[in-house]
């Protein structure tokens, strides 16, 4: 299977890091976080809202963006609200990386600035400001399997009381 990489830059907000450890789970894409945390691992909100799927994952930490950056490598790309291209206008390759920044600040502006043709972006409307996190990486990565025919993902739902 290819492998799909969703990146948390120092996420602030428990929930949205659980719901996103959700979508990583269901999908089997491998979910690294990057220091510093607003919430501790063992956060209850974080827990509860992807508890169920805890052992599922495939979760990689570290201490800081350089050290994440030393320990990887493949094709990075950043969404932002600052990027110039249209997230569904980018072809993703194999052990390709998303990466999210902070829900309060984003991606380091130094980070987007080096490699603009790298930044994505949603599109919204200009008076607003964003999406919320979990539901910014959960577009990225359905983008990606979409491109990819959602590998050895289940296409096909069955009824629980009747057969099709």
């Amino acid at each position: 299977m290819k492998e799909l990489n969703i990146v948390l830059v120092e996420p602030q907000i428990p929930q949205n890091t659980g719901n996103i450890s959700r979508t990583c789970a269901v999908t089997g894409a491998r979910l690294h976080l990057v220091r510093p945390y607003g919430f501790e691992i063992t956060d209850r909100h974080l827990k509860r809202a992807g508890l169920d799927y805890w052992d599922k994952l495939d979760i990689t930490e570290y201490d800081s963006l350089d050290d994440f950056f030393a320990r990887t490598s493949g094709d990075y790309f950043y969404f932002t609200t600052k990027g110039r291209r249209v997230h569904s206008e980018v072809v993703y390759p194999d052990n390709c990386y998303l990466v999210f920044g902070r829900e309060d600040k984003g991606l380091p502006e130094e980070l987007l600035y080096a490699s603009p043709e790298r930044c994505v972006r949603i599109p919204m409307r200009p008076t607003l400001r964003s999406l919320n996190l979990s539901n910014s990486v959960a577009v990225g990565v359905y983008e990606v399997l979409r491109q990819w025919d959602y590998p050895e993902l289940s296409t096909e739902g069955k009824l629980t009381k009747y057969i099709w």
